[in-house]
């Protein structure tokens, strides 16, 4: 039994509790799940009237300040020793937050949000091919589950003819390409913490991000009004939510905090009914089960990322031993 299990079981903060109580572990699982959706909600906003890559950058400057204090606040070296891989990393979570972004201002909020929630199962084939791990036969059966789900929310006229959804192929496209990038990303975690310090991989994220957005923003659109109020909301949203992530991992079981991730999909789909006018077709809420069912399904049996993890900050281990062995990323 690990170590967040036998957390978990003891009745404590990270344990089921008594009387239906929601634990404080739940409790900041959930924090962070919500502000999350809102940092995706702040990015659909923001996105109506400014270039998504714009929004990428001011991410990016928000979070090297912080995660450079960080850095600084614990007397560690910040360049690291394997500097070709922590670039990898950076280059790959920016890969996954521009796709990530971009798909949010192309597609339904709920929708992007569940497509790029495939990446778990991207993990575990990236994880077979470069990292030399066992892709198991029970794998490969949640897989084409979630890939199902995946079909059915995007319902290509080759294959649904007048049940064709009207969605945005190039918005879908995008928005799996984020996720296989964000697999990658978190493969590249998992190699980099071999040598590196957690805080150190953090940092490099944003330190690849910003210098690499420039590029695509030569067009730059100077925000107006509640524009800035969207931008700051995205960067403060991540950095409350990488906080109740980190807090949450400590006291909650693995497979739990999978779970608990999922909530982010209930709470954007509220978004996108409040805010945006956005409603869930049944082939969506099919579709987006099947997702759930398959990379949960997936994640739990093996050492994953959170859904959803790679393009943060925070490494995103859901391997209780592991984790407690490393310092904290975030906090």
């Amino acid at each position: 039994m690990s170590r967040g299990e036998e957390r978990g079981g003891d009745g404590g903060d990270g344990g089921d509790g008594g009387g239906g109580e929601l634990t404080a572990g739940v409790r900041y699982m959930l924090a962070s799940a919500f502000f999350f959706s809102l940092m995706s909600l702040q990015v659909k906003l923001a996105g109506r009237g400014l270039p998504s890559q714009e929004v990428v950058l001011a991410r990016g400057v928000v979070t090297l300040v912080l995660s450079y204090g960080l850095v600084r606040r614990a007397g560690l070296y910040p360049w690291g020793r394997r500097r070709w891989i922590l670039i990898l990393r950076g280059a790959l979570g920016f890969g996954a937050l521009s796709c990530f972004y971009f798909a949010l201002t192309r597609l339904p909020i709920a929708e992007a949000t569940v497509l790029h929630f495939t990446n778990p199962l991207w993990t575990a084939l990236l994880a077979a091919l470069f990292l030399g791990e066992r892709l198991h036969r029970w794998v490969v059966g949640p897989i084409l589950v979630s890939f199902a789900g995946v079909l059915l929310i995007t319902r290509p006229g080759l294959l649904f003819g007048g049940a064709a959804a009207a969605i945005d192929p190039l918005g879908v496209g995008v928005a799996l390409v984020g996720a296989l990038l964000s697999a990658g990303a978190y493969v590249a975690v998992r190699e980099a913490v071999k040598t590196e310090h957690p805080l150190v991989v953090v940092f490099f994220f944003p330190l690849v991000t910003v210098p690499a957005t420039l590029p695509f923003v030569s067009n730059f659109v100077w925000p107006t009004g509640l524009e800035w109020l969207w931008l700051i909301g995205v960067g403060v949203s991540t950095q409350i939510a990488q906080v109740y992530l980190t807090r949450g991992l400590s006291l909650v079981p693995a497979g739990r905090a999978m779970a608990i991730g999922y909530s982010q999909i209930v709470f954007v789909t509220v978004w996108g009914l409040l805010f945006l006018g956005e409603y869930l077709s049944v082939w969506s809420v099919a579709g987006s089960l099947l997702v759930v069912a398959g990379t949960l399904a997936v994640a739990m049996r093996r050492r994953m990322a959170l859904p959803g993890a790679a393009h943060t900050e925070h490494p995103g281990y859901t391997d209780s031993d592991e984790r407690d062995a490393r310092p904290a990323a975030t906090d």
